[in-house]
């Protein structure tokens, strides 16, 4: 079984108008609704490579009813999200469909109590005695220590289960230093982590800081990966 932890659950919620003008009232062409975060979509895509998955983190309010209704329906995949009081946060995407631009609007999230916190570490520890992989991802919700992950990440490697993270900011930084098998930030994360824009020393520093592995997107540039085992770039094929 594969975990994977989003601490900041949504409800992706996305309208497409014709096309998105400021300061103008715009009739909705179509709306669809999805379980969101990070790591439930990468949930999403490990059950359909055929792996069994199990997805923790926080779920509450309606939303929250509406996020755990949507994993329902994914074969392979296991909820173990934890109640809190709050309602889960709603991300929304407005597609203009004359450009294909989205502009998107992502709420905080719920405020996490600390008795909540301490019942997720409580599952966390318990579902990583069957985890063969843990994937960490996203934002924190207010309420959530900055340095969440990177106890997570400790409890992780003190288990022997190999353990990707994948934020950004202080929570990055902090989770690093934890020492986690592989992160996956993108160009941006990673400058922010390293003080350095060039791809290549910056995740030779960033595994100097404590990442085994790195794989940084790199937008329309494609992907790099910094392993001890050597480094590989890919890249999108051009537009004809």
């Amino acid at each position: 079984m594969i975990l994977t932890v989003t601490l900041n659950t949504a409800l992706d919620i996305t309208y497409r108008v014709r096309s998105l003008r400021p300061h103008a009232s715009h009739r909705v062409s179509d709306v669809t609704e999805r379980a969101g975060g990070k790591g439930l979509n990468v949930a999403r895509v490990l059950a359909a490579l055929g792996h069994e998955v199990t997805v923790t983190g926080f779920a509450g309010g309606t939303t929250g009813g509406a996020v755990r209704d949507g994993l329902s329906g994914v074969p392979g995949v296991t909820d173990a999200l934890v109640p809190v009081a709050g309602a889960t946060r709603r991300t929304i995407a407005v597609v203009d469909e004359r450009t294909g631009d989205t502009t998107q609007l992502n709420e905080p999230g719920p405020a996490v109590a600390p008795a909540e916190w301490n019942a997720f570490q409580d599952t966390y520890e318990e579902l990583l005695g069957g985890a063969s992989a843990v994937a960490l991802c996203g934002s924190l919700p207010p309420g959530v220590p900055v340095g969440a992950y990177a106890g997570l990440v400790r409890s992780a490697r003190a288990a022997g289960v190999p353990v990707l993270l994948d934020t950004s900011g202080e929570p990055l930084r902090r989770g690093v230093a934890a020492r986690p098998d592989l992160i996956k930030p993108n160009a941006d994360e990673l400058a922010e982590l390293t003080g350095s824009h060039e791809p290549l020393r910056a995740t030779q520093a960033a595994r100097r800081r404590g990442a085994r592995s790195v794989i940084a997107s790199l937008g329309a540039e494609g992907l790099l990966a910094v392993t001890p085992e050597g480094r590989w770039r890919a890249a999108p094929p051009a537009h004809v």
